[in-house]
Formats: structure tokens, sequence, C-alpha cells
């Protein structure tokens, strides 16, 4: 049997908490100009902080493993982006995927950047 399995039987989200959440992610999304939704122990999340960071990028950090509905939200970016991992990262109110995504985009991340407002 998975995680995934367990995960859904002893952890679930009721419908008032996920609505919320949903909301609340929704709203970070929309009200930042880059949006990451991490968890502090993860070293993909750190590598993502790491070249947001080089690049002098300002944005909005939410450590899902430090919020007291971050599972509720990690479950709301699930239906919202399609990912339940993290790094979820958000520019432009474009959900841009995970660290390797953010990788990825090394050489158009500035210009990305630039144009939401972000550096």
């Amino acid at each position: 049997m998975s995680f995934a399995f367990f995960r859904r039987f002893f952890y679930t989200t009721t419908p008032q908490a996920m609505s919320a959440a949903k909301t609340k992610a929704q709203s970070i999304i929309d009200e930042n100009a880059v949006a990451v939704f991490s968890k502090s122990y993860c070293p993909y999340c750190s590598a993502s902080k790491k070249l947001l960071d080089s690049l002098g990028a300002k944005y909005y950090l939410l450590e899902l493993d430090q919020a007291s509905d971050g599972g509720a939200i990690q479950d709301a970016l699930q239906e919202i982006s399609g990912q339940r991992t993290v790094p979820n990262i958000f520019i432009n109110k474009k959900h841009i995927g995970g660290n390797s995504d953010l990788q990825a985009k090394s050489g158009e991340l500035k210009g990305l950047l630039t144009e939401a407002g972000a550096l």
C-alpha cells in the first residue's frame, strides 16, 4: 500500500477547510507577482528559492510544513495546478511547475520576472 493511500485514509480535509484553503491559495497566487509554495526541509524547494534569490526576485513564500493549514493548501494546489509536489511555483498568475521546470526556464526567467514586476 502506498503512502498516498494512508494519507487519504488518515488525513481528510473537510469541504469547508478545502474551500477556505483553495480561496487562500488562489488569493496568494492572484495577489503576488511570484508565489512559491514550499516545504522548509525540501532540497528542491531550496534550489528554487536559491535561483530566485540569485536573480533578486521578490516572491511570496509559504512554507506548507510550517502553516497550520498547509496540508489543506497542498490539497487545494493540486486542484488548482494539477501538481501536488513542492515546490509549486507561480509567476504572474501562471503555473510554472516545480524546481526542474523553474531551472529549465533559467534562460528566460529574468524576462518572466521583469514582466511580472518581481525584479
